[in-house]
């Protein structure tokens, strides 16, 4: 047993004991999507009940639980991935109707969203088995809860998850001009080998803020937001920044209050200070974005001159 952990697994067994987690049901169980200490006490628990331990990459999940000191035999290990996800759920349907209890588990975070899980997790469902789910670390939510980005979009918006985006270049702009016409949040997962691709499509979104979060809960962990034209040209000032696994959230578009309100504090301040001053600064207060209030801007500076 991993002496670090050993605590923890006590603590596990303590804190979640004495609920009750019935036999022949499948656990979804998130897992840390990059810190081995993001893990629930109610995960580390229901991971040492398991009868099988059913895996997107049993070697990955293997090293992963060995690290919080839990061992299980090759009998208790199953891979289900992409690519075998139909026909390995009909041997955990067959596990599970044996009263087993089934661990899904995917190489990190929640499974099933953009991870392999979701086929198993309705096949099971379909058979008339629970399948329970056991919440934690998740990239999206990750990003989102310090990008500042849902509310901006007016209040209650919400915000579309859009996955990876196409790999060929034609395909992936189409997908871009899609999400184009899209006002709310939109969260974009990227590899670190199509980063810079995927930035240099996303310069057509001009001033829209976009936030770039990489390595999220690991040692170099960045995070920056900044107008989306300038995302590739900022991964392009250090190699550093293109490694990683990211999470790319593009900020809301502007409602038409906020476009209100934002001409209001730049007729303010057009009366105080130079022109691109006035934008810069209403920009940073009301988050309409810089392009559209510098427009503005000019229509308010040429308008006497038009009507002399």
């Amino acid at each position: 047993m991993s002496a670090s952990f050993a605590p923890v697994l006590d603590a596990a067994r303590h804190a979640a004991g004495s609920q009750h987690y019935p036999q022949g049901a499948l656990y979804v169980v998130a897992t840390p999507i990059g810190n081995l200490a993001d893990i629930t006490l109610r995960a580390l628990h229901v991971l040492q009940l398991a009868d099988t331990l059913a895996c997107e990459d049993t070697r990955h999940s293997h090293s992963l639980l060995r690290a919080y000191g839990i061992d299980k035999p090759p009998s208790q290990w199953l891979a289900v991935h992409q690519h075998n996800e139909a026909q390995a759920a009909q041997e955990v349907l067959a596990r599970l109707q044996a009263g087993q209890r089934v661990v899904y588990m995917s190489d990190a975070g929640t499974p099933g969203i953009s991870d392999p899980g979701a086929r198993l997790a309705a096949a099971v469902a379909t058979a008339g088995l629970r399948v329970l789910p056991l919440p934690g670390a998740s990239s999206i939510t990750t990003a989102l809860s310090v990008a500042g980005a849902v509310a901006q979009g007016g209040g209650d918006q919400g915000f579309v998850f859009a996955g990876f985006l196409p790999t060929r270049s034609a395909e992936r702009k189409a997908a871009v001009e899609m999400l184009r016409t899209e006002p709310r949040c939109i969260v974009v997962l990227e590899a670190p080998h199509r980063i810079a691709d995927l930035a240099q499509a996303l310069a057509v979104l001009e001033e829209r803020p976009v936030t770039l979060a990489r390595e999220l809960t690991k040692q170099f962990e960045q995070i920056s937001t900044l107008p989306a034209h300038q995302a590739a040209p900022w991964l392009q000032e250090d190699p550093q920044r293109c490694r990683g696994e990211f999470v790319v959230v593009l900020h809301p578009v502007a409602s038409s209050n906020d476009a209100e309100a934002g001409l209001r504090v730049l007729d303010r301040l057009l009366q105080e200070l130079p022109l691109k001053s006035a934008v810069r600064l209403a920009a940073d207060i009301t988050g309409v974005p810089r392009n559209q209030l510098y427009e503005a801007a000019l229509q308010r500076k040429n308008a006497p001159e038009q009507e002399g």
